[in-house]
Order: structure tokens, then C-alpha cells, then sequence
């Protein structure tokens, strides 16, 4: 099973199921992991706020999850999701939009 780490949180990498492409990055909790697996939709937990929240519940832009994969270490894992609009706050259709260009950032070329 995933294996948490002292503040029981971990690192959750969403990946477009369909192309791949990585999403969203976020922490999960045990909480979090727990009803992702029994909804079937992407679920966080906010260090910020210090809460657990769904992706998509304000926005409606939720990430629909298909397999989850754990990493050797089982300390990570990588959620293949169907995403269901963009999937950044910003309407990115992923949070990594901007590449590093010299001393600042530029707009990635969508694939």
C-alpha cells in the first residue's frame, strides 16, 4: 500500500489518460486516497488550507480517475485521469503551461 510520509501527506502527479500528458501535480492524505478511490474522482489535499477538497468542485472541472499507479518507493503516485476541462485554476488545460526561458518564463507550445 502507499506509504505516507511524517506529515501523511503525498505526492500525486495527474496525467492525461488518453495522451499522457502530466496535468496537475498535488499532495494527497490518506483521506484524500480514500475517496478517490471510492468516487472515482480526483481528490487533494490542500496544505495551504489544510483541508481536503475535489478537484472540479467549484469549477466543474473534475479529473474523472482511471488507474492509479504507486512508484517503486510507494511514497508517489501517478493518477491516469479523463479531465473534464482544463484541469489549472488559470484555465490551463495543464498547470505546466510556461516553460523556463532565459530569466523569466514563456508560454509552452500546446502539444
Amino acid at each position: 500500500m502507499p506509504k505516507f510520509d511524517d506529515n501523511g501527506l503525498m505526492v500525486g502527479v495527474a496525467t492525461d489518460a488518453r495522451d499522457g500528458e502530466v496535468l496537475m501535480i498535488a499532495f494527497l492524505n490518506a483521506e484524500a486516497l480514500a475517496k478517490t478511490r471510492e468516487s472515482g474522482f480526483a481528490h487533494f489535499y490542500s496544505r495551504s488550507r489544510g483541508k481536503l477538497w475535489m478537484k472540479g468542485e467549484t469549477s466543474g472541472h473534475v479529473l474523472r480517475v482511471q488507474e492509479i499507479l504507486v512508484d517503486c518507493d510507494q511514497d508517489a503516485l501517478v493518477m491516469k485521469v479523463v479531465p473534464e476541462g482544463p484541469a489549472c485554476h488559470t484555465g490551463a488545460r495543464s498547470c505546466f503551461y510556461r516553460r523556463l526561458e532565459g530569466d523569466g518564463l514563456a508560454p509552452r507550445e500546446e502539444p
